[in-house]
């Protein structure tokens, strides 16, 4: 194996773990990520670890404040309105092009597991298996929709998506209607309605948006 294939897989090993650490909570907002202590957590050399570095960089995750220390970026509510900003404009486009290039069936489908979600929200898997719905709803749109351009947007708007998840609280109320939302937008795809599609993702975002803003802590 070469070196430049061992540094580059040590790199995705440290960019792996910081970016699971960050959008966890583990390194919370603000944390310094010192070059040389980092690498040594992560048993990687300091040449990998700013490979790692600077794609959180480039993904907005973190921000360099001297040339050996990297800063955990914080969230805040306008930081959230403007994520939504982007969203909403790629995940309607996204929605829309579906319903024209999508699989009918396979989003038939889907709409239907979307129904049977709603109903088992209760259950001690109930979440977790909703979110693993929500990651194959999405991974379909990105196929239907065949724009590496669109996907490439949507993955990293979707990387701060869990951190802005993990800032608000849970509601009941709201996954429920989350769920039934979803369970629209893969009806409308199935339909080939673009329209519909559009504007049921277009409500479940703004609703999504007006729900997290609500639940986070005053300071925000």
């Amino acid at each position: 194996m070469s070196i430049a294939v061992e540094r580059t897989r040590a790199s995705d090993r440290a960019y792996a773990t910081l970016l699971d650490e960050i959008q966890s909570g583990v390194l919370a907002p603000g944390t310094v990520l010192a070059e040389v202590e980092q690498a040594a957590r992560l048993g990687v050399s300091r040449t990998p670890l700013r490979e790692a570095l600077q794609q959180l960089s480039a993904d907005g995750l973190v921000e360099q404040q001297s040339p050996r220390v990297t800063v955990v970026t914080d969230i805040d509510a306008d930081d959230i309105r403007a994520l939504f900003e982007i969203r909403r404009a790629l995940e309607e486009t996204a929605a829309r092009l579906a319903a024209v290039r999508g699989d009918a069936a396979l989003f038939t489908g889907l709409a239907d597991e979307f129904a049977r979600a709603g109903a088992s929200l209760d259950a001690a898997d109930g979440r977790e298996d909703y979110e693993t719905l929500i990651a194959r709803f999405d991974r379909a749109v990105d196929d239907a929709v065949a724009n590496d351009y669109i996907s490439s947007a949507l993955r990293t708007v979707r990387t701060h998506l869990v951190r802005v998840r993990r800032l608000s609280r849970d509601n009941p109320v709201r996954l429920a209607e989350s769920v039934a939302e979803h369970g629209l937008i893969a009806r409308a795809i199935a339909d080939r309605d673009g329209d519909l599609a559009a504007h049921a993702t277009h409500v479940h975002l703004r609703k999504a948006l007006t729900s997290i803003l609500e639940s986070l802590p005053a300071d925000s």
